[in-house]
């Protein structure tokens, strides 16, 4: 595999990326893969070179680049992690993923057709925004036990769901405090008014969390498998 750290100019600075695709010339479809709220990380580099291997060009960027080049969830610590994720919002989360699609577009080895995306936990929301906001690049997106899909703000992301063209997946833990049962019925009500393609999908005995090995006893290795099996089937699809 392909493996590079490098930094992607934005308005905003200097976004530090972790990009993994298979050797060769390509070119492979474009992922976009959006962190959870602990940060770019080790076990997240795993991760997408996982997603890679399936033979795609997966893009992992630090979201925090703004405050942090690194943030080491052991080290700085819960408020400083809620801090850091309280800096963002949708519109700076999708003016990073247009920066990240414009750096794909220099490189040979991205593709320039149908992208997909990922987003985990905090990034489960935003994901679902770039769907609606890129309609004509995301040909399919996903959201892992994510929060704050659907709610009264009026920036929340189900009130755009009408304008995705490509197909959403819903990953939830059927313990989860940061994503109740209640939300996801109502967004499921919702999207039902809408006619998009789209698929939540309830995991029995997990929590929040559940799919990260390092989570220790929240990890739940059967339905993190699934999970895997999920998103290389909806890719797959796709792409």
């Amino acid at each position: 595999m392909f493996q590079t750290e490098l930094d992607i100019t934005t308005a905003d600075g200097a976004m530090n990326t972790f990009i993994v695709h298979p050797e060769g010339v390509g070119p492979f479809p474009v992922i976009i893969w959006l962190m959870d709220a602990p940060g770019k990380r080790e076990e997240l580099h795993r991760m997408t070179t996982r997603l890679a291997e399936a033979g795609y060009y997966v893009m992992l960027p630090n979201m925090y680049y703004r405050r942090v080049r690194a943030f080491d969830y052991l080290r700085d610590g819960r408020d400083v992690m809620f801090e850091h994720m309280m800096s963002l919002n949708y519109d700076l989360v999708c003016a990073d993923f247009q920066a990240l699609l414009d750096y794909a577009s220099t490189d040979a080895t991205a593709g320039d057709g149908k992208a997909g995306c990922v987003g985990y936990c905090m990034s489960g929301p935003f994901v679902f925004t770039a769907a609606a906001r890129f309609p004509e690049r995301v040909a399919a997106a996903a959201s892992i036990h994510g929060v704050n899909l659907y709610s009264d703000a009026p920036d929340s992301p189900h009130l755009a769901a009408d304008k995705i063209k490509g197909e959403m997946y819903f990953a939830c833990a059927d313990t989860d405090e940061w994503a109740p049962k209640a939300m996801i019925d109502n967004l499921d009500a919702h999207l039902k008014t809408t006619g998009i393609n789209y698929r939540i999908e309830w995991f029995d005995n997990t929590g929040h969390g559940f799919v990260f090995p390092g989570r220790g006893d929240l990890y739940n290795e059967a339905a993190a498998e699934t999970h895997w099996q999920r998103l290389f089937d909806l890719y797959e699809r796709n792409l």
